[in-house]
């Protein structure tokens, strides 16, 4: 699933391309669950609210892509596991796996382009609420802070005052938003840190230290416009480039660039950890 440097990475590729645009039609051939429309609009379709609508901004929300429109509404979208858009020509074969085509009125530059949300999973989601009721939804509602925006102290007291397994609560995204498998191992193996450690039997300092990797890694895979392990491209089709950077995270077996060990893959709760249990010792 893309994680906070991928959905940053597509977030900036829209930015360049959208803002501004009015969206002209709206074609969907998406399972019904993919697309979620507010019963404030009436049943109205998707096409039917968003047609005509000027896009104004785009943000993001831990994993959340924030599209804000003219009228007070916003389409929230969330990749999942294989969702992407796709800018590109018009002429271009549509896709089987291309759910929804927004098309774009002219406006003297780009077309001859539109944009695709392109599933071939079919998990994503593309949801449409006012934007008085946005917050109130789950998913939304109850997401923890930004890792880029919280200070170090605020980490410390967050995982001093509500203590779990380390690796689990990264993972939460009511506790912090954004973070996923990747970048919670990577951040981990940086600190050695166990990922079983409990949050509350972490010292200050370490978890100063967790929070300072965090941050770097975080940003550091943004540079590289996100890690591509199976199918994550940007909104121009480009691949990222952190994989080839990743110290821990789907590396079973191999040797700890710290002091040699093997690396293993172990199951707490229902995800996959990778650590390695020399220099990540479960004191």
């Amino acid at each position: 699933m893309p994680e906070l440097p991928e959905v940053e990475t597509v977030v900036r590729g829209l930015r360049r391309i959208i803002p501004g645009r009015v969206i002209k039609s709206v074609k969907t051939d998406a399972p019904p669950a993919c697309i979620v429309v507010s019963p404030s609009f009436r049943k109205k379709t998707l096409n039917g609210v968003l047609k005509e609508r000027e896009i104004l901004s785009i943000g993001r929300r831990g994993k959340n892509i924030l599209i804000a429109l003219s009228g007070d509404i916003t389409l929230w979208v969330h990749l999942k596991m294989t969702g992407k858009f796709r800018h590109v020509d018009r002429a271009e074969p549509k896709h089987k796996h291309d759910l929804v085509v927004f098309d774009f009125a002219p406006n003297g530059s780009g077309n001859n382009l539109h944009l695709r949300f392109n599933d071939y999973r079919r998990f994503g989601r593309l949801r449409l609420f006012p934007n008085n009721e946005l917050w109130q939804q789950p998913g939304l509602v109850e997401l923890g802070p930004e890792p880029l925006e919280m200070t170090a102290e605020d980490f410390v007291e967050l995982c001093h005052r509500r203590p779990r397994m380390i690796k689990p609560a990264l993972l939460d995204q009511s506790f912090i938003a954004g973070l996923g498998n990747i970048y919670a191992d990577e951040s981990l193996y940086a600190s050695r840190i166990h990922p079983r450690r409990l949050t509350d039997t972490v010292s200050k300092k370490k978890l100063i230290e967790l929070h300072g990797h965090i941050q770097r890694v975080l940003e550091a895979s943004i540079k590289m416009m996100g890690t591509t392990v199976i199918s994550y491209s940007g909104v121009d089709g480009s691949s990222g480039a952190f994989q080839n950077f990743l110290k821990v995270y789907n590396s079973e077996d191999q040797p700890c660039g710290f002091c040699g060990g093997k690396i293993v893959r172990e199951k707490i709760g229902s995800r996959s950890a990778h650590y390695c249990p020399r220099c990540q010792r479960l004191r």
